[in-house]
């Protein structure tokens, strides 16, 4: 089994990159997805014909339009300084809060692509307090775009509403949903009536549905960390491209551009429904100046608590978390689990690789009785990256921040190239991105199902100080067929301490190829230990690699 390197560290930066509070991003992001709206029509501004499918919004006038030509932009603005996007009177906006945001329903008889056969019809998000620039919509066909105007009448808003007094332009859009195909009725009613499956809004942070329906985590363009001791830097998605699909089951293409301080970028998503959501994702970026590291394939999750780890009395419920492992298949071969942690300060790992196979945020624990919440964090959606083409040497770096409530992303994950990140250098990867249950390649072995931690020493004697029992759960794979009595062995690494009572035993259950690794670990000191586990019996290998990251109290 292939060794892979990871080294954690603490991390430098000044403050933890929490994101856009959790809150803001499902309250107002999410929470008016399923409202049935009202409204009226609009024409193309200039008197031309507007794009197929949308008759019912108002257009600026044909501009030339390609992919080629956003990457072209893109690079030629990261050798210009930045200019932050527009904003909409701050003061009006700055009162769009929670409550008022809620009340701007857009109506989908002005959506995009409404009445275009099969296509999947787009829904705009206005500004408020939590997302106050403006991103500018464009609709492509035939090798030109048209800017999508903003129009207050495109949203149901009460008459007294503060957004009523904004001007028409700058555009008051913030993100924008892909709803289901137009086609497309279910026992949950039409489009106009069902959840969106993908939204896009704030920075550059995008989601998904899985195969349960729901969204949780989130992706999004790029993760920044400037230098040592500063802020982490939230580029823009600042304008967005859309060409419908071209035929019943193809995707949505969204093209947009990327804009921040340090980097400005083209991105290219196939995005469609499958069993959950498949989006195929072309990214190219250009350093304004240089850069210690920039995370490619982004994407955040959340992990409060867990069996693993739960301070006493701090929730009712067994664990609160969207995802709770970070899952590798490197370019060796070798597929890896590392339980998520909520450690006590802000903490950098990092998994280095050359042609990885795939990584990803994923929600395991798909039991009900774990969570005991309405909020159905059983069915959150795990989220896999499938390289294409070969990426070359790189780091796959995980960053964990301690939070105390579950309205943060609090975990964050990425690739990192071994190119440095200098002024000019211009970076490019393309990869799938899949929301399902689970890995869309899962492995033949037997995958880590709990990870549990305890006293170390003896039931019934003094336990000694500095020593955590260890218990890990594996399940399935060749596991299932091991027979009774055969000696199966735990193979364990540490970065420092020592082992004791070390064994494998099948666990007694209902379910075949159910077992688990004990050890009690010995190691003196505050500073994190990197723990290493997998069974074999002889030279086969049983199960995927256990990584974790202890923090001794």
């Amino acid at each position: 089994m292939t060794d892979s390197f990871s080294s954690s560290r603490p991390s430098p930066e000044g403050r933890s990159p929490l994101l856009l509070d959790r809150r803001a991003l499902v309250q107002l992001g999410l929470a008016a997805q399923a409202a049935v709206l009202l409204g009226g029509t609009a024409a193309a501004q200039d008197g031309s014909k507007a794009p197929a499918g949308a008759d019912d919004l108002k257009f600026g006038p044909a501009e030339p339009f390609s992919y080629d030509g956003l990457k072209a932009l893109a690079k030629a603005k990261a050798g210009k300084p930045y200019q932050e996007p527009p904003r909409p009177n701050p003061e009006i906006v700055k009162r769009i809060d929670y409550d008022a945001h809620g009340k701007l329903k857009f109506d989908p008889e002005h959506a995009l692509y409404a009445r275009s056969a099969g296509a999947y019809p787009i829904t705009f998000m206005h500004v408020g307090q939590f997302f106050p620039k403006t991103v500018r919509m464009h609709a492509v066909a035939d090798g030109k775009a048209r800017e999508v105007l903003y129009d207050p009448a495109y949203f149901q808003m009460p008459a007294d509403h503060v957004a009523k007094g904004l001007p028409a332009q700058p555009s008051a859009f913030a993100g924008f949903w892909v709803r289901e195909a137009k086609d497309e009725v279910t026992d949950k009613g039409d489009w106009k009536t069902r959840e969106p499956f993908a939204t896009f809004l704030g920075a550059s942070y995008f989601r998904a549905i899985g195969d349960a329906g729901q969204v949780g985590m989130s992706a999004r363009g790029v993760a920044l960390f400037p230098e040592p001791g500063a802020a982490e830097e939230f580029p823009d998605f600042t304008e967005f491209w859309f060409e419908p699909a071209k035929a019943d089951g193809e995707p949505v293409t969204v093209y947009a551009l990327l804009d921040g301080p340090s980097l400005s970028g083209a991105f290219r998503f196939l995005i469609q429904r499958t069993e959950g959501t498949l989006m195929r994702i072309e990214a190219q970026v250009t350093m304004r100046r240089d850069l210690p590291r920039v995370g490619l394939a982004a994407l955040t999750s959340m992990y409060w608590f867990s069996e693993t780890a739960k301070p006493g009395l701090i929730d009712w419920r067994p664990e609160v978390h969207d995802s709770d492992g970070l899952a590798m298949w490197t370019g060796a071969g070798e597929r890896i689990w590392r339980p998520l942690n909520n450690p006590p300060r802000i903490m950098t790992s990092s998994f280095s690789d050359e042609n990885p196979r795939g990584f990803g945020l994923l929600q395991r624990d798909r039991v009900f009785d774990h969570y005991q919440d309405g909020v159905k964090y059983q069915d959150r959606p795990s989220t896999w990256i499938e390289p294409e083409g070969e990426w070359g040497k790189g780091v796959v770096q995980l960053v964990e921040l301690p939070t105390d409530d579950e309205i943060h992303d609090n975990s964050v994950a990425y690739w990192i190239p071994a190119e440095p990140a200098r002024a000019g250098v211009t970076l490019s990867l393309a990869y799938k991105l899949h929301w399902r249950d689970g890995e869309p390649y899962p492995t033949d072995l037997g995958r880590v199902a709990a990870t549990r931690l305890g006293r170390g020493g003896q039931p019934g004697l003094p336990r000694p100080q500095g020593v955590r029992k260890f218990m890990i759960e594996f399940l399935g794979g060749p596991l299932a067929d091991i027979p009774y009595g055969q000696t199966v062995e735990p193979v364990l690494s540490a970065s420092r301490g020592t082992f004791s009572y070390v064994y494998a035993e099948a666990v007694p259950s209902d379910v075949k190829g159910h077992w688990r690794a004990q050890f009690d670990l010995t190691v003196q000191g505050p500073e994190p230990v990197e723990l290493r586990c997998y069974l074999k019996v002889g030279d086969r290998v049983l199960t995927e690699t256990w990584l974790y990251q202890y923090h001794p109290s």
